[in-house]
């Protein structure tokens, strides 16, 4: 995993929300951006008000619903090596394979305080999770499929692998963006440019199309239509100018 961003950088990039990085990134990147590298189904932020969290992904497979437990001896200590040894920030990105079901929760207090202290800044789960007060409590943010009352068999079975989660295909070591609309996954090719267009995007909003709809107080409904126009022009403009595309209002 090579690591492109300063801490600088990542704790600029967690001041925006997630749809905001989308905008910056969707000018820079070959990606497709109406398919790849956000969740494709929905999810909830049980901790909204911690706002956003950025890292990078640790991954991870269990199935709480499998009671054959012979295979897990010194899994978890093997488990918490690996996360360990990674270089933070990081999200833990978690398969159930039992999915549709939520026979149990991998997270709960216990375990987000474990990986809190390992440098975990929280999870993406496509499963489920409790105890979330006491997680909030920890510092520990999860977007999740559901809540749980029990945890079943949850325990690592697989981990620093390639995995899927909310539709969406996840590699160990890719930066995420995530908060309550959902997350990101920037690819890293596209990391070094992702700041700097996230700063222009956001300034090239607040300087045309957003005081053209705000400003209209007291305006006929043509003069309003006519700002409106005026300034989708001038933020497409801004746009081509900078990235030679605009992939908004086009």
């Amino acid at each position: 995993m090579t690591k492109v961003l300063s801490h600088g950088d990542l704790l600029e990039l967690k001041r925006w929300n997630t749809p905001t990085i989308y905008n910056g990134w969707e000018q820079i990147t070959k990606y497709n951006t109406a398919r790849d590298g956000f969740n494709l189904e929905p999810l909830t932020d049980y901790m909204p008000q911690m706002g956003p969290m950025i890292g990078y992904a640790v991954t991870v497979e269990i199935q709480p619903g499998n009671e054959d437990k012979s295979h897990t001896h010194g899994t978890w200590e093997q488990y918490f090596e690996y996360i360990a040894s990674i270089r933070g920030p990081k999200i833990v990105v978690v398969q159930d394979l039992d999915k549709p079901n939520l026979f149990g929760a991998f997270w709960g207090e216990v375990n987000s305080n474990s990986h809190k202290a390992l440098g975990c800044v929280g999870t993406i789960i496509d499963g489920g999770i409790r105890d979330i007060d006491e997680m909030q409590n920890a510092g520990f943010k999860a977007l999740a499929r559901g809540l749980c009352v029990g945890h079943a068999y949850s325990h690592p079975i697989r981990w620093n692998c390639d995995i899927k989660v909310f539709g969406c295909k996840i590699k160990p070591g890719q930066l995420i963006h995530a908060d309550k609309h959902g997350f990101l996954v920037i690819p890293e090719n596209d990391q070094l440019q992702l700041l700097d267009a996230v700063r222009f995007m956001d300034s090239n909003e607040c300087k045309t199309v957003i005081p053209a709809s705000r400003n209209s107080y007291g305006l006929t409904t043509p003069d309003i239509l006519k700002s409106i126009n005026e300034a989708t022009n001038l933020f497409r403009n801004n746009a081509k100018g900078k990235f030679n595309r605009c992939t908004e209002f086009e």
